[in-house]
């Protein structure tokens, strides 16, 4: 692990669209339509996230448009009816939110989108206070950064902490966010470890590995004079 890795705190956007739990079914289409977001966290009158409403989630009135409302009083209601029905948000959203801390790691934030199918993230601190809100695009900035940036990281984080002293210079470039390792190492064990620790740079896409070990030498011939 480096000792820059990004956080969401990094990257997400602080300045967030949210809902009252009393918003209506209109006032939120028109919020979705205006601000083009896909969904739309609901907060308590402290700011604290008590769920997201989702386009997913309106479209269940359209869904149901055509059903018959009554099946019978022992007939089972179909998944998704209830929020058909809903005409604000509290009764809208999904709850409780998915949700990330503000330092958690940009993978974790990932894996959690991953996990729960989700294309954003609110972002709230200890007590569940909205703070920002991360996106995948957001995920994504981190390979914008220079190979300038990425190969002084690589130098400074990986090369002079797992190569101290290396038989020939250890060759750190990095082209389009691609890391290329060159050179002699006293200590090829090391080299797995290294290579690892190179991917988990941010913005690093790929690292392809050129080092070797000390040059081979020739065994002696015998003495039989």
């Amino acid at each position: 692990m480096t000792g820059s890795e990004y956080r969401v705190s990094d990257v997400m956007t602080r300045t967030v669209v949210a809902l009252a739990a009393g918003a209506t079914f209109k006032d939120i289409v028109r919020t979705v339509e205006v601000q083009r977001i896909s969904a739309l966290p609901v907060l308590d009158s402290g700011n604290r996230v008590l769920g997201v409403v989702s386009e997913a989630d309106l479209l269940r009135k359209e869904e149901f448009r055509d059903s018959a409302p009554d099946r019978g009083p022992r007939a089972r209601p179909p998944a998704g009816l209830e929020k058909a029905q809903a005409v604000t948000a509290a009764d809208l959203m999904t709850s409780p939110a998915v949700t990330v801390r503000p330092d958690a790691t940009l993978a974790q934030a990932a894996r959690a989108m991953a996990r729960h199918g989700v294309k954003r993230l609110p972002v709230v601190d200890g007590d569940g206070v909205l703070k920002g809100i991360v996106s995948r695009s957001d995920l994504l900035r981190v390979f914008l950064r220079s190979d300038r940036d990425i190969a002084e990281e690589v130098r400074r984080e990986v090369v002079l902490g797992r190569f101290p002293d290396p038989i020939e210079s250890v060759g750190v470039e990095v082209h389009e966010g691609v890391v290329t390792l060159t050179g002699r190492v006293r200590d090829l064990s090391v080299v797995p470890l290294a290579v690892r620790l190179v991917r988990s740079v941010e913005g690093v896409v790929d690292v392809r590995c050129a080092l070797t070990g000390p040059p081979h030498r020739p065994a002696l011939e015998p003495d039989i004079s």
